[in-house]
């Protein structure tokens, strides 16, 4: 899945942000609020959104005829890493500065060259001035919960006297964590970009039956630094779609107070609150009202380069750990007799028409 020859790599340093675009902006926006984001910006049909975090914006959503997932785009770390994309990516744009968006920048875009989907680098935008300072403390709406304490059967931290108390509101988003795909060729999906970025496998799936790999999870290599295990994951299935975008939020309290806000808002989840195995993430996944699929996570895992690839076929047990739903995701929509394969492979195509019920246990009232 490596290419003889491989090209000079463009070096990434993180994801930055998401762009959608809906036919019903009013009821995305609503959602989106809902959801975490703050917004930061209007530009014509277009509503940039940001999180507590530095980043100047996380997710544009536009206006348009249909909904369409617009591509990810991801921080370049100078910008010689610009100019080499447009010189060397097939049929990528030229260097054009983010005019409009909050923190402006510049930026090169490109369409995968396997289905089609923008991509985009981005570099030299501004971060956002004073975002703990003076941010923080309004937006996380139960104060600062980088300050909470915990106490645990043999380590008390917390003193006497000050108790937990939180009130419902939105699990404010910090940042973009990470993107996934549905693409019609792995292996050559796989090839460009291990090729041409620096993404490394965390983890390979391979099918059940065989050594054939469909999955990835990609994380950044950035020598010793610590990343997140992934920002970019694809598989391989019958058709191109976008699979999720997935946001931080601070912890767990967070987290089950903001799945308990959408639930009350009567929205639709889609698979959580439970914990992954591969990058450990307790993960909380949404559809939004264009049926994109959001994701709350917390605590998951770092890695340098020290950490080699995890090859290893593709199971039920491979995916998640089962938390707090009475049954699991598969089992729900699919059935007991449903591949794995499958499921991974059809998860939006299918989801969307699958009639769910779900019992949480973990609901704030």
């Amino acid at each position: 899945m490596t290419s003889v020859t491989e090209p000079k790599k463009i070096i990434l340093v993180k994801p930055a942000h998401v762009y959608y675009t809906h036919a019903d902006l009013e009821s995305a926006h609503a959602f989106l609020l809902d959801f975490g984001f703050a917004e930061e910006k209007r530009v014509g049909s277009k509503i940039y959104y940001r999180g507590y975090g530095p980043d100047p914006f996380v997710y544009c959503a536009s206006q348009g005829d249909k909904t369409e997932f617009g591509g990810v785009a991801f921080v370049v770390e100078s910008e010689d890493d610009l100019k080499l994309a447009s010189q060397t990516i097939p049929g990528a744009s030229e260097i054009y500065t983010l005019e409009d968006a909050p923190g402006g920048g510049k930026c090169v875009t490109f369409k995968d060259p396997v289905d089609g989907f923008p991509f985009h680098l981005v570099w030299g935008q501004k971060e956002r001035a004073g975002k703990r300072e003076v941010d923080e403390k309004d937006e996380l709406p139960n104060g600062n919960p980088l300050h909470l304490t915990f106490n645990f059967p043999e380590d008390k931290q917390r003193p006497a006297g000050k108790f937990q108390r939180f009130k419902k509101a939105p699990a404010p988003v910090y940042k973009l964590g990470h993107v996934g795909v549905c693409v019609t060729d792995f292996p050559k999906t796989f090839e460009f970009y291990t090729s041409r970025f620096n993404f490394y496998p965390s983890d390979l799936l391979h099918k059940p039956d065989s050594k054939e790999y469909f999955n990835t999870f990609c994380r950044l290599d950035r020598g010793s630094e610590l990343v997140d295990h992934h920002c970019f994951f694809f598989f391989e299935g019958p058709k191109y779609h976008v699979h999720h975008s997935s946001f931080e939020t601070h912890d767990f309290d967070t987290q089950v107070l903001g799945h308990d806000w959408l639930r009350h808002k009567g929205y639709e989840n889609c698979w959580g609150v439970g914990r992954h195995i591969m990058g450990s993430q307790i993960f909380d996944y949404w559809f939004d009202p264009s049926k994109f699929i959001l994701e709350h996570y917390v605590d998951g895992d770092l890695l340098d380069n020290t950490y080699p690839t995890q090859k290893k076929a593709a199971s039920h047990d491979g995916i998640h750990d089962l938390t707090f739903q009475q049954d699991s995701w598969t089992e729900r929509n699919f059935g007991l007799e449903v591949n794995i394969v499958d499921v991974i492979g059809n998860f939006r195509l299918k989801i969307i028409n699958q009639k769910k019920k779900t019992i949480f246990r973990n609901s704030v009232n």
